[in-house]
Order: C-alpha cells, then structure tokens, then sequence
C-alpha cells in the first residue's frame, strides 16, 4: 500500500516504513492510521519531545518539534436502497389478510467503504539540528 507523502521543508526527514496500516516512525514509534478512522477527517501530529523521544499530540512545553503529520480523510459509505414490505393487515378474525393494500418504503442502507491506505496524507517534516 502507498500513501500521499509530501515534504513540508528541505532536509532530513525521519525514516518510516508502511506496512499495511500501520507507519513506523524510526523503528520507535508505530501509529495504526485505520484506527483513527472516523466520519469525520481525522489529523495526527508527530513530534519529537524535548528528551527527544517520539509523541503523537503537540503538547506546549513537553513536545518541541514537528516531525510529521498524518491526515486521514472522513470515512466513506455506500448507500443502497432497500424496499421494505409494508405490514401485513389483519382482517376482522384476526388473520394476516394477502392483499394488505399496505405501501412499502423505503430505507437506506449504508456500508463503510474498506479502509484505504493510498487516500491518506504523510506530510514529513526537516528533523536536521538546529544550529
């Protein structure tokens, strides 16, 4: 599976594999993208702390720069139409009557598009020293 990657600035970027789902950030920390899933989209900062140490969230004081960002868009559905019989009527002896005259409707049903790794964003950023 692939996945959207951009470079946010010029330099060294932390190394990452993908596997599936789930992206390892420097064989340190792993983050598994479908879990985050949700019919909203849905936005995961990567930063490293100030003992240097990998940490999802931006925490003021505690994380202290941007390694990357993982945007996953909001879950997607597909509808169907489906017809539903109408009740059947009784008759006057309290027996399912064949010819009702009841209307069907309607419903929608809907079902989660399979997860897909490739709609997803990896936005990198530079992890060089600063100076």
């Amino acid at each position: 599976m692939a996945m959207i990657v951009k470079e946010k600035n010029e330099g060294a970027k932390i190394p990452y594999t993908v596997k599936g789902s789930k992206i390892t950030f420097d064989d340190e920390l792993m983050v598994n993208v479908q879990r985050f899933e949700r019919d909203d989209p849905a936005h995961i900062d990567i930063c490293r702390d100030r003992f240097g140490n990998l940490v999802t969230g931006v925490i003021p004081g505690y994380a202290e720069m941007y390694v990357a960002q993982i945007d996953i868009p909001a879950r997607a559905y597909t509808e169907t139409v489906i017809d539903v019989p109408a009740p059947a009527a009784e008759d006057q002896d309290g027996e399912d009557s064949a010819s009702s005259g009841g209307m069907e409707r309607q419903t929608v049903q809907r079902d989660a598009v399979p997860f897909d790794m490739n709609k997803c964003t990896l936005t990198l950023w530079a992890v060089g020293e600063e100076e």
